[in-house]
């Protein structure tokens, strides 16, 4: 059996942080505000929230905003307005307004003092105590049909009608949050075309790895290249981590959007020194110190020791043969893996360990300004539903907050239909 719940002003799909903070805005302060209803399929709200960061939750990143823009892929220029119109800054002035202060690290990551994402959770959750949001929690949403110039929205248990429905339900990535691709299936059932979806900001697995007994050994700003068929299509630099099945680390994670099996990555482990570079100075070095052992003179460059042991091995250099006894040929090979090592990628970290989702809901149908559907009046969506996915570093959530923000705005002042 259903009940019928009356009428509410907004509808909002899901208890994450982007559905939260726009429920929020949407009703405004207390006293004034609309019914405005989030329907959370989770016995509880923010999941995924609290495993963001280690439990540590990166809220967002430091610096001006217009940096923000490069580091969503090609899809910079659809968030431009929401970002504009609600900062790093203005996200860190909400929460610390409210008591939680904020710090940043070395890396302009900014989290809140206390490193605890329940205390962002328990705020958003408070904030909407306090303006009178009701949140559902168990709500299942199995359909939303047009009705009467609103919607229908119906879950297990009810049935609610609302002139506008927001949907915020996030990605597929990390399903045992709750994160299952539900937005995906409503959005497609009213018509909104939504593009396939794959794993981002994920590892890679490497065909025939040879570093598998390196597992945890880092680099600083290594660059790292992607060919497909021959052809160089992205690079990128940034640190990167070996593990026990492949390469991860920033660089690899952003570049994960555009990696598919059957792609090769070529990394340079020596970062701003070309093939011609390395050779002058490794041919100029080994003849003015002919005495030391390759692997010494290897260590200037600041490279693992474990790692030049292994790369000497693979290549057939003994570990004591000294500068003058290197062969060109040898030395040729030495090079060549120092500045374009290849992986050949078997496949790309799946859902289950993927931090975010690339594709969704398309980006040419939705509304910059407002968030709102092109095709379907009163239809908005926000976050990761959307087809946009962000490098690591605080860029997700505060898209999240502020296509959160741009759509509550909107409803607000009557432009989200």
């Amino acid at each position: 059996m259903t009940t019928d719940t009356g009428d509410c002003e907004v509808i909002v799909i899901g208890g994450g942080p982007a559905g939260l903070f726009c429920a929020l805005q949407a009703a405004g302060t207390a006293g004034t505000n609309p019914r405005v209803v989030v329907l959370e399929k989770n016995a509880a709200c923010g999941r995924k929230l609290l495993v963001t960061g280690a439990g540590q939750c990166n809220l967002t990143h430091g610096g001006d905003i217009r940096a923000f823009f490069s580091h969503y892929g090609d899809h910079g220029a659809f968030l431009r307005p929401a970002l504009l119109g609600f900062t790093n800054r203005d996200l860190i002035a909400f929460f610390e307004s409210r008591g939680l202060s904020m710090v940043a690290d070395a890396g302009e990551k900014v989290f809140p003092a206390t490193r605890k994402a329940s205390d962002v959770l328990a705020l958003l959750l408070r904030e909407c105590r306090e303006r009178g949001v009701e949140v559902r929690c168990d709500e299942v949403v199995l359909s939303i049909e047009g009705s009467d110039g609103g919607f229908l929205v119906a879950t297990g248990t009810a049935r609610y009608t609302a002139p506008h429905v927001v949907i915020a339900t996030g990605g597929a990535s990390y399903p045992a949050t709750g994160s299952s691709g539900d937005g995906y299936r409503l959005a497609a059932g009213l018509g909104q075309p939504v593009t396939a979806i794959r794993p981002a900001l994920a590892a890679v697995a490497v065909e025939d790895y040879p570093f598998s007994h390196l597992a945890g050994i880092s680099f600083d700003g290594v660059n790292v290249s992607l060919f497909r068929e021959g052809r160089k299509v992205r690079e990128g630099s940034g640190d990167l981590l070996l593990t026990h099945a492949g390469l991860s680390g920033p660089v690899v994670l952003h570049l994960s959007r555009s990696i598919e099996a059957g792609d090769v990555l070529k990394v340079s482990f020596v970062p701003g020194l070309s093939r011609e570079t390395l050779q002058r100075d490794l041919v100029e070095t080994m003849a003015a110190h002919g005495t030391r052992q390759v692997k010494t003179i290897l260590a200037d460059f600041c490279l693992p020791e474990r790692f030049v042991k292994e790369l000497l091995h693979q290549i057939g250099i003994p570990r004591d043969l000294t500068c003058a006894h290197l062969s060109k040929t040898a030395r040729n090979g030495l090079i060549a893996h120092l500045t374009a090592f290849s992986f050949g990628v078997k496949a790309v970290g799946g859902f289950r360990e993927a931090m975010v989702t690339a594709g969704g809901v398309a980006l040419a149908d939705v509304n910059p300004k407002t968030m709102a559907s092109r095709r379907i009046p009163g239809l908005s969506f926000i976050g990761e539903v959307l087809d946009i996915d962000g490098d690591t570093g605080g860029y997700n959530l505060q898209a999240a907050f502020s296509t959160a923000y741009a759509a509550a705005r909107a409803i607000v002042d009557g432009r989200g239909g």
